[in-house]
C-alpha cells in the first residue's frame, strides 16, 4: 500500500479549509470550550442549530482537565447529575448532594457529545476583535493564537453570526473586548463588567446559572463569564453550575432563534 506524503498534506489542507468555509456563517459562535461551552455547543448543536466552537488552546477543555489543584477529581451536585446521567458520565456519591467523577472522563465526555451533535470546534484560535453592526455583535475577528502569542503584524480573518456565546472563563475575553471598544454598554448597572467576587462556593453555583444570559444584544455569556460580567462569587473545583449554565444558555439562544 503505497502513502504519498504531499497527499497527507493535500488531504489535512483540503479538508480543513472545506471546515474553515463552513463556519464563516454560523448561527451561534461559542468562544472558550470550557465545561459550559460545551455543552451549550453540544445542546444547540443538537436542536440543529448551526454551532461553531473557538478556542485558543491546543487542547479544549477549560480548567476541568486540573480537577482541584491538579487532583484529576471534580464534584457536581444533586441539580446537576442529570447531565452527567444523559451523557453517560460515571460517578459516584460522596455524601449527599456531593458526586465526584473523573475530570478526565469528563472532559472527554463532553467533547464527544458536542462533535458528534454537529457542532464545529477549531482550536490555536484566538478572537482578536468584535464586529458590532447597528448596535448589535454580529461577528468575531479571528486569527491563529500563535499569531497572537509570537506578537506577529498578521491581519485576521471575520466569521459572523446570529449570536455569540461568552463562555472564556474568568477573563469574559468577548465582553472585554467589546468594552474596550464601545465604552460601558452592557445591561449591568453601570454598563461594565462587574467583576467576578471572592470564593463561596454554594453562592457562586447559585449565581452562575442566574447570571447566564445576555449581556448585550447578541452577545450572551455563561460560566464563569457570566460571574465575572454579572458580579457573581467564584465557586471552584465544582462544576454543577457550570453545566447547568451551558445548558440554560443554549435553551434561551434556542428560542430566540426559532421566536
Amino acid at each position: 500500500m503505497n502513502l504519498e506524503d504531499t497527499k497527507i498534506s493535500e488531504a489535512i489542507i483540503n479538508t480543513y479549509k472545506n471546515k474553515l468555509e463552513d463556519v464563516l456563517h454560523s448561527d451561534v459562535i461559542i468562544v472558550g470550550g470550557g465545561p459550559s461551552g460545551l455543552v451549550a455547543a453540544g445542546c444547540l448543536a443538537k436542536a440543529g442549530v448551526k454551532t461553531t466552537l473557538l478556542d485558543r488552546k491546543l487542547s479544549i477543555g477549560g480548567g476541568m482537565w486540573g480537577g482541584g489543584m491538579m487532583m484529576n477529581q471534580i464534584v457536581i451536585q444533586e441539580s446537576a447529575r442529570h447531565i452527567f446521567d444523559e451523557l453517560h458520565i460515571r460517578y459516584q456519591e460522596y455524601d449527599k448532594n456531593y458526586y465526584t467523577a473523573d475530570s478526565i472522563e469528563c472532559v472527554s465526555a463532553l467533547t464527544l457529545n458536542a462533535v458528534r451533535s454537529g457542532a464545529r470546534i477549531l482550536n490555536l484560535i484566538s478572537v482578536e476583535d468584535i464586529i458590532v453592526k447597528e448596535k448589535c455583535i454580529k461577528g468575531l475577528v479571528i486569527n491563529w493564537s500563535t499569531a497572537e502569542m509570537s506578537k506577529l503584524p498578521i491581519d485576521p480573518l471575520m466569521i459572523e453570526s446570529k449570536y455569540i456565546l461568552d463562555a472564556t472563563g474568568h477573563d469574559a475575553s468577548v465582553v472585554s473586548k467589546l468594552v474596550h471598544r464601545l465604552g460601558n454598554i452592557l445591561s449591568t448597572p453601570d454598563g461594565s463588567p462587574e467583576g467576578e467576587k471572592p470564593m463561596w462556593a454554594e453562592r457562586g453555583e447559585e449565581q452562575v446559572v442566574e447570571n447566564t444570559r445576555e449581556a448585550y444584544p447578541g452577545l450572551y455569556v455563561c460560566g464563569m463569564a457570566a460571574n465575572a460580567t454579572f458580579g457573581g462569587q467564584r465557586m471552584g473545583p465544582i462544576f454543577g453550575g457550570m453545566l447547568l449554565s451551558g445548558k440554560k444558555t443554549a435553551r434561551e439562544i434556542i428560542k430566540q432563534i426559532r421566536a
